[in-house]
């Protein structure tokens, strides 16, 4: 077999290069804007493909120095730590930690059930791990971001699995959570259920609508290019500062015998600075300001979403998608088990415990949404259903925040747990 190695610089411009084709297809694809498919998911895609290819036809393996992937990698989840403000849930109120309550429930059963279906068939259970939460609520980025996790467990191929499965889940999720809304609001609600409320919002949660959680909805800033450079190159500095720091917290970690993910250390460390620089404060033109306005909580957001664009472009071209051949059938089992799960998940104690509602049954639309794919997933699904019904501002309050700040922190420790203690 001959293998061609590519360097680290030549593997981000081949990244770089699918996420620019599948932006293009994304444009040009009603399928992939129907079903929320990232850019660099259905560019990438087609670059795993020609190396599949060329190892099926040609016995010719690609090989591709992930390097700048980890880095971008570690960036994107030190954004993240960034965007878990505690106070959200202290403000957010009772629906807001019915599904912080929900969404834990939804992890843990997100693994337990693909490490119980392995062990049934008799393969290894890092195969559930890797096809489990990291890919289905994680999303590709928390599957990709686990991947070495799980090589270096002993499970080969585990980026290939869980880019596949995270795929599958994408797709699953857009597909469920519209049709089991609807179902909901048939057979569940009455007339009186279904007509507009009066929209009691905590001020506080109405205050959120237009924070961090959804940027894109945050009044435009006017500002000049050289303003809009500094507070870029600010954002960029912190986030390279945390990484740093966080590299330090990783090795302590490390040392207590527990196996965590590399970017667990600086996804800690950017929550603890996000929760605690406002305690502190400066004086700013003869006036004391708390320091978290050195945050620029937008501008980190986009760098991070940058980051990951090139982390999700560069894993989806080193996927060996050969590595599947053996392992059709219980990746198979274990994803239509995800799906068949979150659909009952949803119906019987999802829309209970969240009020049996019309709310609620929107909610139930996003929960598959972000439950098996990501949060704009859960969007779609909750627009559809109040297209054909009507808007209700609470879902569209709860599920951003749900899945910009509390997902990706509360799923990296529970696969922690689970791999350390019960795999």
């Amino acid at each position: 077999m001959a293998i061609v190695e590519l360097d680290m610089i030549q593997t981000a411009g081949i990244g770089a290069l699918a996420l620019v084709v599948g932006m293009f297809l994304t444009r040009k694809v009603a399928f992939l804007q129907k079903y929320c498919v990232p850019s660099p998911v259905s560019g990438g895609i087609i670059f795993s493909l020609i190396t599949l290819a060329l190892f099926c036809c040609f016995d010719v393996e690609v090989s591709f120095d992930g390097t700048l992937k980890d880095v971008f990698m570690l960036a994107f989840f030190t954004s993240v730590g960034f965007q878990s403000d505690l106070k959200v849930l202290k403000q957010g109120g009772k629906s807001l930690t019915i599904m912080l309550v929900l969404l834990v429930a939804i992890i843990a059963f997100q693994n337990l059930m693909p490490i119980g279906v392995t062990r049934l068939m008799g393969v290894d259970p890092l195969i559930g791990m890797a096809s489990g939460s990291a890919a289905m609520t994680g999303g590709h980025g928390t599957a990709a971001g686990f991947a070495g996790v799980f090589e270096g467990m002993g499970l080969h191929g585990a980026g290939t699995i869980g880019m596949a499965a995270a795929t599958f889940g994408l797709i699953a999720g857009s597909m469920l959570g519209g049709p089991l809304a609807e179902r909901i609001i048939r057979t569940k609600l009455t007339h009186e259920q279904m007509q507009p409320q009066d929209e009691d919002i905590d001020p506080a949660m109405a205050g959120i609508e237009s924070d961090e959680a959804s940027p894109t909805g945050r009044a435009k800033r006017v500002s000049t290019n050289e303003l809009e450079f500094q507070q870029y190159a600010k954002s960029s500095y912190w986030i390279i500062l945390v990484m740093g720091g966080g590299t330090i917290l990783s090795w302590l970690l490390a040392k207590t015998g527990i196996t965590f993910p590399t970017y667990f250390g600086a996804l800690i460390l950017a929550a603890i600075v996000r929760n605690t620089i406002g305690l502190v404060s400066y004086k700013d033109d003869g006036k004391w300001v708390k320091a978290d306005k050195l945050l620029d909580m937008e501008r980190i957001i986009s760098v991070g979403n940058i980051c990951l664009s090139l982390f999700l472009g560069m894993a989806m071209i080193s996927l060996k998608l050969w590595e599947l051949q053996s392992l059709a059938l219980p990746l198979i089992v274990i994803l239509v088990s995800q799906v068949l799960m979150m659909a009952l998940f949803a119906f019987f104690v999802a829309f209970p415990l969240l009020g049996r509602d019309y709310d609620a049954a929107v909610l139930c639309a996003g929960i598959c949404g972000f439950g098996l794919g990501a949060t704009p997933n859960a969007m779609a699904n909750m627009s559809a259903v109040c297209y054909k019904y009507h808007y209700t501002v609470k879902p569209f309050l709860i599920v951003p925040i749900i899945g910009a700040m509390f997902a990706d922190l509360i799923n990296t420790g529970m696969i922690t747990f689970f791999l350390n203690f019960l795999c």
